[in-house]
This record gives structure tokens, C-alpha cells and sequence, in this order.
């Protein structure tokens, strides 16, 4: 893998991961684009370093509020930053799951499988359609929202399907403040990114990998700088209501990786 292609990978990975797009979909899309040839053990290792630096400027973004939720859960006191913990946690547990059982399964399906992804870019493009026309609320997250979210982000394992779309989706349907749908649905995301990075790692898999490290450094900064302005746009554009944008993209990229496909 070239520099060009690592930043380029970076840049759609850093920014598909919190806007509506589907990151997973889209690299596979940039890759076969790209035509990259590289090894199962190299892809994996440059794709594990680009979701642990999107993660990075989650936590950056997000630093205040993590901070106040470790903070809590260290003095052991039940207040709202501990409530919060545990609803993401909850919200964490059906992706687990998932990644857990059906472990090989789902990576089979990230082997250029355009068809399927564009298939999932339509279903991702039909849902924020859905959720941009619903009505405006300020609901909290509830327990039961957190576990119905977290259903959601199971889901969007599969490649086409954007995760931040999906919950901030199912956030939104649900009557949640658009606001607190798009930081629950950010927030969500980092544990669960870190557990899977630490799950390929015990694997052993990407120890296997001889890729070069100035690829995976450009692509890993490219991904954290074009992760810092995604996060903050999109949080202004679901408070916005313009979801139907990215909806009407979903729909586009979706139909073309398919008719190129056929």
C-alpha cells in the first residue's frame, strides 16, 4: 500500500465513522477502487490502527465528558455520569455478543462483498430518510432505549450499514433529543472499538502482518484529523435535521457499487 492510498483510506475512514455513510462500507469501496492487494493480515492490522485513531478523537471531542464518567465510576457515588456508564454499557452488550459467536462469519463478509455492501448503503440511506422526517423530542436515554440502540449497532457490523447512522437513527425514532442521540452514539462506540482492537491483537493475527509503518502512520493521522471535524459536523447536522443528504448519498453509492457490480 502506497502513502497516497493509506491517507486517502484515512480520510474516508476518519470521516465515514461518524457521518452517516458507513466507514466499513466505504473502505471496502476505497480498496477495491484503489486495488488494493494487500494480505488478510495486513488489511486487518491497517484497518484496526485506522478505528483506534477515529476512536482517539472521539475520546479528544469527547474528553470532558469522559472524564466526568471515570470520575464517577471511581468513587463508587450513583449520579448521572454513572447512570450514563451503565446504559452505554447495556448498549454495548448486543455487538458483543455478535462479534463474539459470530466472529468468522461476519469477517467473511468483508472480502470485497460490494454487492452486499451497496445493498446495506440503500437500507442505511431508506433509515436516515426515516429518521430526518421524525418528529423533534427531548427524551433522555433510557434503559430500554440504550438496549434497542445497542440492537442497532449489532446491526451496523454488517459492511454498507453505518453504524453512526444506524443508532443515531433508532436514537431519533425513538423520540431521544437529537443532540444526545448523536454523543450517546459516539461515546458508544469507543469501548467497544477498543475491545475489538484488543481481540485481534490476542488473536494473533496481526502480528503476522509485515506492513510497512509509514502507511500506517499517515493513515492513522489522516483518520484522527478528518475524525476530529466529522464528529463536530455531524453533531450540528443532527441537530439540524439534515440527515436526508446523507440519506439521498446512502441511496446513490448504493445503487452504483451494485450496478457495478452486475
Amino acid at each position: 500500500m502506497s502513502a497516497i492510498e493509506a491517507i486517502i483510506l484515512g480520510i474516508i475512514q476518519g470521516l465515514t465513522e461518524f457521518l452517516p455513510v458507513s466507514s466499513s462500507g466505504h473502505l471496502e469501496l476505497g480498496k477495491a477502487i484503489l486495488g488494493d492487494k494487500s494480505l488478510p493480515e495486513e488489511s486487518l492490522l491497517f484497518t484496526v490502527v485506522l478505528h483506534f485513531a477515529t476512536a482517539l478523537s472521539t475520546v479528544v471531542i469527547f474528553r470532558k465528558e469522559i472524564l466526568e464518567i471515570i470520575v464517577g465510576l471511581l468513587q463508587f457515588k450513583w449520579n448521572e455520569q454513572t447512570e450514563f456508564s451503565l446504559k452505554i454499557i447495556l448498549s454495548m452488550v448486543p455487538a458483543a455478543l455478535i462479534g463474539v459467536l459470530f466472529n468468522d462469519q461476519i469477517e467473511a463478509l468483508f472480502s470485497r462483498q460490494i454487492i452486499l455492501v451497496g445493498t446495506m448503503l440503500i437500507l442505511t440511506g431508506l433509515l436516515l430518510f426515516l429518521a430526518d422526517r421524525a418528529k423533534n423530542t427531548d427524551k433522555p436515554v433510557t434503559y430500554k432505549s440504550a438496549i434497542l440502540i445497542g440492537i442497532a449497532q449489532a446491526i451496523a457490523i454488517l459492511p454498507g450499514i453505518s453504524r453512526s447512522g444506524a443508532t443515531i437513527s433508532t436514537s431519533v425514532l425513538l423520540g431521544i433529543d437529537r443532540e444526545r442521540a448523536a454523543r450517546f452514539s459516539f461515546l458508544m462506540v469507543v469501548p467497544l472499538i477498543l475491545g475489538k482492537m484488543a481481540k485481534d491483537l490476542l488473536d494473533g493475527g496481526i502480528a503476522e502482518s509485515q506492513m510497512d509503518i509509514l502507511p500506517l502512520i499517515l493513515g492513522a493521522v489522516a483518520a484522527f484529523v478528518s475524525g476530529l471535524v466529522a464528529c463536530q459536523w455531524m453533531i450540528s447536522l443532527v441537530k439540524k435535521s439534515q440527515l436526508k443528504y446523507f440519506s439521498f448519498y446512502c441511496l446513490i453509492v448504493g445503487g452504483v457499487a451494485i450496478a457495478i457490480s452486475l
